[in-house]
């Protein structure tokens, strides 16, 4: 059996009680996912939109040793300046090592979330196949996770510097629904169409709630893809371009796997004057209303 997380007493009363919890990631609130202060205002943002969708917000993480699902402020605080990132494969490591602080990614987040019982995860984006994973191998853990937990993620697409045809085409070998939040094309993060066509457009959380009730693989979870806010998307030219440069300067480098994402968000942000940290705050802030919404309604079937 595995090793259960240490749940707070406002998550774990909220579940008893059959109330909406969403899980939240740790990464993208530390030092690794936005720069602060706005890393703290993206924590304050996700949630503020939780608790005003009626729900009960679930930040996880590792503190001492301990796999935690929903932390309390002075906990929080810790998470803020987190610079060790850990992946599914890592909470082994970090619990056997004591780490004090261990930010959670994706995959990490919809472990913990689903051994406590959690089963709607709020994020910005999710990882997926790299280019030229052909020659490297390179294919996010997130997307083994999304297979194999039974929760339903709620994200702006995949991370724009990935190979987003081949992410999708992985997600349907795994048998993972994706779903367009009333839209019709998959998010490419800070845009809000990459071109391609979602396999199915879902109009409300009810919805969601019963795909995830409906699926004929019990352990497989469920991916929502929410484009970011109309008056929030940047346009793909200026991104192309700072991902093109930073993917070449990774390959210059030798930066390869969770390296990865901080090197090129930080390129972005040069190249937009420093309009992609707001609009992933914004983006991170609307899929978690949304996933409060759907946690709400699957607290009600």
């Amino acid at each position: 059996m595995a090793r259960q997380p240490v749940v707070s007493e406002e998550v774990a009363a909220a579940l008893r009680d059959g109330r909406p919890v969403v899980a939240l990631e740790s990464t993208i609130f530390s030092t690794l996912g936005l720069p602060a202060p706005h890393n703290r205002t993206a924590l304050e943002r996700c949630k503020q939109a939780i608790v005003a969708g009626g729900g009960v917000p679930a930040v996880t993480a590792v503190l001492d040793g301990a796999w935690r699902v929903g932390l309390r402020p002075a906990e929080e605080e810790r998470v803020l300046l987190g610079t060790r990132k850990m992946a599914e494969r890592d909470l082994a490591v970090a619990a056997a090592q004591g780490w004090e602080v261990g930010v959670t990614t994706v995959s990490a987040t919809l472990a913990l979330a689903d051994l406590a019982g959690v089963r709607v995860f709020a994020t910005g984006g999710i990882g997926g196949v790299h280019r030229g994973a052909e020659a490297s191998g390179d294919i996010s853990a997130d997307l083994d996770a999304l297979a194999n937990r039974p929760v339903v993620t709620v994200s702006a697409g995949a991370k724009a510097f990935l190979d987003l045809p081949r992410t999708l085409e992985y997600l349907e070998t795994a048998g993972v629904p994706v779903l367009g939040w009333r839209h019709d094309w998959f998010p490419a993060f800070y845009a809000r169409s990459s071109g391609l066509p979602v396999p199915h457009r879902v109009e409300s959380a009810k919805e969601v709630a019963a795909v995830l009730a409906n699926r004929a693989r019990e352990r497989t979870g469920v991916l929502v893809a929410a484009p970011i806010p109309v008056e929030d998307e940047i346009a793909a030219e200026p991104i192309d371009a700072a991902i093109d440069t930073a993917l070449r300067a990774c390959a210059e480098r030798g930066i390869t796997g969770g390296a990865v994402t901080p090197f090129v968000l930080a390129r972005i942000e040069e190249a937009t004057g420093g309009r992609s940290v707001p609009a992933n705050v914004a983006l991170a802030e609307h899929n978690a209303a949304i996933a409060a919404d759907i946690a709400a309604a699957l607290a009600a079937i």
